[in-house]
């Protein structure tokens, strides 16, 4: 069993920048591609970013490309959101996932973090 737990959610003005962490409780978790979801209230949950187990490729839902970039660093266990010009519309509960590929689909991913908020003020 691999647990995630998310860090470095909070409040920032539109435009601010954030950046989120996702600590993985096992070197397993490694072999794991891993991605980021977002859910706001009243809204299912929706795929952000993503990133093959070696960092070798990554994927952006088109509401966030140029602005997200995803990283990881295997000798941390820990995969990475940085969040520049953020908009009121990025407010959600932003969740880290492992899963066996980048998939755009919830129910493909094997574990999941608790989430943490991020709200952006106008």
């Amino acid at each position: 069993q691999v647990q995630l737990v998310e860090s470095g959610g909070g409040l920032v003005q539109a435009g601010g920048s954030l950046r989120l962490s996702c600590a993985a409780s096992k070197r397993t978790a490694n072999a794991y591609a891993r991605a980021w979801f977002r859910q706001a209230p009243g809204k299912e949950r929706e795929f952000v970013t993503g990133i093959t187990w070696n960092g070798g490729s990554t994927y952006y839902a088109d509401s966030v490309k140029g602005r997200f970039t995803i990283s990881r660093d295997n000798a941390k266990n820990t995969v990475y959101l940085q969040m520049n010009s953020l908009k009121p519309e990025d407010t959600a509960v932003y969740y880290c996932a492992a899963g066996r590929q980048v998939i755009m689909r919830v129910e493909r991913y094997d574990y999941w973090g608790q989430g943490t908020q991020v709200t952006v003020s106008s």
